[in-house]
């Protein structure tokens, strides 16, 4: 027997704050760990002699040392940024069930 009396599931869960900026800074965070990368490659490449990518700002292995570092410490400090704010990102007063009342016999 189905009781439903008016019973509201969104009631329950009390509506936080929008998480549009959290994804906004996400994907801020994943665009400088692109650009990282692209760096990154750029200054290796300076670095192995291989490079004319970026013109007058690669043209010794030393400026290319300098991109090369530049590079990974973007991307690192993107990939934790994009991390942390998907963390944030996620809710954590949802509503949580055990997991064995999930499963379907």
């Amino acid at each position: 027997m189905k009781l439903s009396d008016g019973f509201d599931a969104r009631r329950l869960r009390p509506k936080g704050p929008c998480r549009w900026r959290w994804r906004f800074a996400a994907a801020l965070a994943a665009l400088f760990a692109g650009i990282g990368v692209l760096l990154a490659m750029a200054g290796l490449a300076a670095v192995l002699g291989r490079a004319t990518t970026l013109g007058p700002l690669n043209t010794t292995p030393v400026n290319g040392a300098v991109l090369l570092v530049l590079g990974v410490m973007l991307l690192w400090g993107g990939v934790r940024a994009w991390r942390g704010c998907r963390r944030r990102g996620t809710r954590h007063s949802d509503l949580s069930l055990a997991p064995h009342l999930m499963k379907k016999d």
